[in-house]
């Protein structure tokens, strides 16, 4: 089986990929620093197991296993840490395993023989624990095949249509299989709700309009869109503007 190290520290890096080298039924098909590289790696190397730091500078070993719920096939996911989170009650739960450093090579075989492709099951924990602790910097989409980061502070609006949400940026749209109300729950300071279907970034409104059929109208910084404000909204959006303004 193919797996993949990720730490920000090359000692403990270079101590699994000797413990794989050991242990023999593994191949080692590429180590990361952190979590933004082991994405990259991921999509390209495509490695039947992760074994994945919690705590990295950037993008974490958790928000990066979030991310990866988005390829066709996820990894299985071995965290390790040096630290007994209190999340870690929430992998264990669901067999999304974890070691603890320093690891040892018993415990690591044992973790990598009971690793299998993410079920549907971990991929919910993940999402789960993640939603428990610090919102993502970034939000995922999968656009032409290839994984893409979309920073969280260049979104302008999140717009659901059926089973998809829309993405909204300057530079375009992409689409995400993920709900609005996970995403309001998620990221509450930043965005506001102004539709069912739709939240808006705070930090890049610009005012109100009214359309020719009378409806109010978002109008945000950086896209010409203008979405539907529907009227139990209306009230608290004019004061969140007022309140930037003032």
């Amino acid at each position: 089986m193919r797996v993949l190290v990720v730490d920000d520290e090359a000692p403990a890096r270079e101590r699994l990929a000797r413990m794989l080298e050991l242990l023999g039924s593994y191949t080692l098909c590429g180590e990361a620093a952190n979590g933004q590289a082991a994405l990259a790696l991921a999509e390209e190397r495509q490695p039947d197991i992760m074994l994945m730091d919690i705590r990295m500078p950037g993008m974490d070993g958790l928000e990066a296993a979030r991310h990866l719920l988005v390829m066709e096939q996820p990894p299985a996911i071995i965290f390790t840490t040096a630290y007994s989170d209190h999340a870690l009650e929430a992998f264990e739960m669901h067999a999304v395993d974890y070691l603890l450093k320093p690891v040892r090579r018993e415990r690591l075989a044992e973790a990598l023989a009971n690793a299998r492709r993410l079920t549907r099951v971990q991929a919910a924990a993940l999402r789960q624990a993640g939603q428990q602790g610090n919102a993502r910097t970034r939000i995922c989409a999968r656009v032409r095949g290839s994984l893409q980061l979309i920073p969280i502070d260049e979104i302008r609006y999140f717009h659901a249509d059926h089973k998809y949400v829309t993405v909204a940026t300057p530079d375009g749209q992409v689409l995400i299989e993920e709900t609005i109300k996970s995403l309001e729950e998620e990221f509450p300071e930043q965005f506001i709700r102004v539709h069912r279907n739709a939240l808006v970034a705070a930090r890049y409104l610009c005012g109100l309009e009214k359309d020719a059929g009378g409806r109010q109208r978002v109008q945000l910084d950086g896209v010409d869109e203008r979405l539907e404000v529907s009227r139990r909204h209306v009230a608290d959006l004019r004061q969140r503007i007022k309140s930037l303004r003032s």
